[in-house]
């Protein structure tokens, strides 16, 4: 069989769609590791174009496959995603070592050009790495926001739920593969269902999710502040399997901010929604984005967010820099007006702030015994995570293997088990094992 190799730039929703596309050509090729450097026949590279970083790494990675090619190492390279679907009319030209471009939502076109006799633009199945205990679930694709700095509805399209029946069915195939958690991940979670059933239905798919036998975590990333769904709130606050765990990017607090980046809501609004998330789901964890150097950022904004970091305590942040992205309203409305030293020092500043806050946190569990997830096992040591760490973008809870635990430490990946927290650092936590 030909050789075939994936690698994946970007967030957690490419990884997906690679999920989906191996899943329709497996068969046809040996899958081999991200991270394999030898002979491939084929090279694929599913790329991100959502901000200047970005796609310095993406066409990094193009560089780097046409070396590979060019020393006999990559027989045809493909590049796919949101870079080549954004700069499709400029790439081929530039870089014509590559052997084929395609979009972001071309998967049909590129599996024939695999091979592939039943090419479905948006296939379910899944190509999933052994003994994975937790999966991604793209639930929605495309946004109809309009965010100020945000080029994903001009590469992604408009919003388009993907139905229940075929979620459900995604789950099913997942947890009899031995998948124990679902990341529900979209351009916005809280939008699903309105373009197919006329109404929010996030609450409603995580009640149909959780009757999925074996599925006993359901986590919530990037979910939009703006009309926020209550019931969701509830379904997080009593239904045992939704995870009390929120990914809410709310980008900034200062109104004249907010205004600027076109966000649909103010500094009450967003100080009220997180008080209502605190009180309505006990113990709930907060995970959100941060924005820096957005235009017309004052010093006075930015002490105001980081005053507001300080009264809302985020146990989970992430923050980056504000790029100008051509083609977005920022670009054509605003002018990049802050220095970029000026913005990585406040980068600098926030994240300083924000370790404090991630430090106490997790110093305060100290103690507490949680049911934990094995993600992998490694040197003696099982990579956990409980509820309230989210996979690849939150912190660790770090056990040593032991034999009270049943199971061979090769097979405890995807298995609960309790864990008493022993230390803690600004990211990780250090447990021991705690038999029943």
């Amino acid at each position: 069989m030909k050789t075939l190799q994936v690698i994946t730039l970007g967030c957690s929703k490419n990884s997906v769609d690679t999920s989906h596309l191996l899943s329709q050509v497996q068969d046809l090729y040996t899958i081999l590791p991200e991270d394999y450097d030898g002979r491939t026949d084929y090279l694929l590279l599913n790329t991100c174009g959502f901000i200047g970083d970005a796609k310095e790494e993406s066409i990094e990675a193009v560089f780097n496959a046409v070396d590979r090619k060019n020393r006999g190492l990559v027989g045809k390279i493909l590049v796919f995603g949101c870079l080549s679907q954004r700069y499709m009319d400029q790439l081929p030209g530039m870089i014509p070592e590559v052997d084929g471009w395609y979009g972001a939502r071309q998967l049909a076109p590129l599996v024939k050009a695999l091979g592939g006799k039943d090419a479905d633009e948006f296939s379910y199945g899944r190509y999933m790495p052994e003994n994975a205990s937790y999966a991604y679930m793209k639930i929605s694709e495309g946004c109809d926001r309009r965010c100020s700095y945000c080029a994903i509805p001009l590469i992604r399209g408009m919003h388009k739920s993907v139905p229940m029946e075929d979620l459900v069915r995604e789950a099913r195939a997942l947890a009899a593969r031995g998948v124990r958690e679902l990341v529900l991940i979209a351009q916005d979670t809280t939008f699903y269902g309105l373009d197919l059933y006329k109404k929010r239905s996030l609450a409603e798919l995580l009640r149909r999710l959780s009757a999925v036998d074996g599925i006993e975590w359901i986590r919530i990333h990037y979910s939009y502040p703006a009309d926020f769904p209550e019931d969701v709130l509830y379904e997080m606050a009593n239904n045992p399997k939704v995870c009390k765990y929120m990914d809410i990017p709310l980008q900034h607090v200062a109104d004249s901010v907010l205004t600027a980046m076109r966000r649909n809501v103010d500094a009450a609004w967003t100080k009220a929604l997180v008080q209502k998330m605190r009180s309505k789901v006990p113990g709930i964890v907060l995970r959100t984005t941060m924005m820096v150097g957005h235009p017309g950022e004052s010093r006075k904004d930015f002490e105001f967010l980081l005053d507001f970091l300080r009264e809302a305590r985020f146990e989970r942040l992430g923050a980056f820099k504000y790029s100008e992205e051509e083609g977005t309203w920022g670009a054509a409305n605003l002018k990049d007006s802050i220095a970029p030293k000026t913005k990585e020092r406040r980068l600098s500043a926030l994240m300083e702030v924000q370790r404090g806050i991630s430090f106490a946190y997790n110093m305060s569990r100290i103690g507490t015994v949680e049911k934990v997830l094995a993600d992998s096992f490694s040197d003696g040591i099982l990579v956990c995570r409980s509820q309230y760490e989210s996979p690849e973008v939150d912190g660790e809870i770090l056990v040593k293997y032991d034999p009270r635990m049943g199971l061979a430490p090769e097979q405890m990946p995807g298995h609960f088990f309790n864990a008493r927290i022993v230390s803690a650092d600004e990211y990780d936590l250090i447990a021991d094992f705690e038999s029943l």
